[in-house]
């Protein structure tokens, strides 16, 4: 007798029903490429399933890379799903290899990120100045002084298929091979790199990792998506005050935080994400979307939330 055939409705219904529950905690860290050993750029932000709003972990702290890297290792709380605002890898579907012409373009996202390691390891609080400034990965990059690589691919460089998904939902994503400009974020990724080839057998990440059926797990984030789902429009996804922080949460089904008057949009953009997080992780679609491959997944990586 024939196996009758899974509806997509039914895949949907069994894909929630893996979901629902697994995560317990909830965690946003905004992340910075910024030189320097401490940084205004870092927030983490954390929330309970059944916490009422979230908090920031260590307010006023000045958060180094290498904390945070310490924090997820020692302190993180069990079954928490954890975003980080940066991109997990580099562009690699558009030319088949994340550095053409180079014979040592890495062949996955593991292999990227130990190479960016590897070739900084002299490099203090988790640093890569002497991976872009390489002699073959710099041709791949826009860096300052108007200096541009000669394979950096002009206009706004190259992107990955998540960043495509991202175009189509509103959002402006940056090149991660673009190391100019306030809004660039290649430094940040390209930091974050070593921090996850250092996470390597601690927590997996997702989906470079498969999901498995308990326990931590990394996803990639961008914050402006959070925000969109909190009623922002993504021109207006920076929010620097109190009140517009706690309209954002109460659209997110969270009571507000106590404060008044300005507040960080680094700590904004963590606390924001970490109540959405908690709305999103039993989203079977956001853990399934369209575009991504089991190639895509292996080499670039993909955005949480990106459709």
């Amino acid at each position: 007798m024939k196996n009758k055939p899974v509806l997509p409705e039914e895949a949907e219904a069994a894909g929630r029903g893996r979901l629902e529950g697994r995560f317990r905690n909830f965690a946003a860290i905004d992340w910075s490429g910024a030189a320097g050993e401490r940084h205004r750029g870092i927030a983490v932000a954390l929330l309970a399933q059944d916490d009422a709003a979230p908090a920031l972990v260590r307010p006023g702290h000045r958060w180094s890379r290498s904390e945070v890297l310490d924090w997820l290792r020692r302190e993180l709380p069990d079954d928490t799903l954890v975003g980080f605002d940066m991109g997990i890898s580099l562009a690699h579907a558009d030319c088949g290899a994340f550095f053409p012409g180079w014979a040592d373009s890495p062949a996955d996202a593991r292999a990227l990120w130990a190479l960016v390691d590897r070739l900084c390891a002299n490099d203090s609080h988790l640093s890569v100045s002497s991976f872009v400034d390489h002699l073959e990965a710099a041709r791949h990059f826009r860096r300052h002084g108007g200096r541009e690589g000669d394979l950096f691919g002009g206009g706004r460089g190259r992107f990955r298929v998540t960043e495509r998904a991202q175009e189509a939902m509103g959002c402006k994503p940056y090149s991660n091979f673009n190391l100019v400009g306030a809004a660039q974020v290649g430094k940040s990724s390209l930091t974050g790199m070593r921090l996850l080839h250092r996470l390597s057998g601690h927590l997996p990440v997702w989906p470079v990792d498969p999901l498995p059926p308990s326990g931590s797990v990394v996803v990639e984030i961008y914050t402006t998506i959070a925000a969109m789902a909190a009623g922002r429009s993504a021109a207006k996804s920076k929010i620097r005050d109190y009140e517009g922080l706690n309209q954002a949460l109460m659209e997110l089904g969270c009571s507000p935080v106590p404060g008044a008057g300005p507040i960080a949009d680094h700590a904004s953009d963590a606390l924001i994400t970490a109540a959405w997080l908690r709305n999103a992780a039993e989203d079977s679609a956001l853990w399934h979307p369209a575009g991504l491959t089991d190639e895509i997944a292996r080499t670039e990586g993909w955005t949480f939330g990106a459709r």
